[in-house]
């Protein structure tokens, strides 16, 4: 095999279908776009979700819920989860910077601790919210709690 005998494989390239050059190339007139029409004019582009005139599904289909403006969406933890978060990376205290440096939350989530589980350890936390439950069971263990 030389550099002078290297083709595309068999197949691999197609020739280009040339629109609208004359009625012998069988494409002529109209370039396989019909009569008339937006469609058929340069430029052309319909609108998202645009179904011809049928009714969109976005309009078809009902309403469902409601998702309030005022809704604060927290990061959930659990009280169980704190000693397994802090022995695997390591934490010297729960807080918002080292649960993003860690990437367990991105930048502008809210934390919620809730009461699920036990802690075995003292615990220093720095979170957004926390349950009276979870506040409890971090204070009998010994721990702290600041809300941020």
């Amino acid at each position: 095999m030389n550099l002078q005998n290297l083709r595309p494989a068999k197949g691999a390239v197609h020739k280009e279908k040339r629109l609208g050059r004359g009625e012998a190339s069988g494409k002529g007139g109209t370039a396989t776009k019909g009569n008339k029409g937006a469609q058929s004019n340069t430029g052309y582009s319909s609108k998202r979700g645009h179904e011809g005139g049928q009714m969109p599904i976005q309009r078809r289909l009902p309403k469902r819920g409601f998702i309030p403006i005022s809704r604060t969406e927290y990061k959930v933890f659990n009280v169980g989860q704190l000693d397994q978060i802090i022995e695997k990376y390591g934490l010297q205290e729960f807080s918002l910077e080292n649960l993003y440096m860690n990437g367990l939350i991105s930048k502008t989530d809210k934390v919620k601790l809730l009461g699920q589980g036990e802690v075995k350890g003292k615990v220093t936390l720095k979170v957004n919210a926390i349950s009276e439950k979870a506040k409890q069971a971090i204070e009998a263990a010994g721990g702290s709690v600041e809300l941020v």
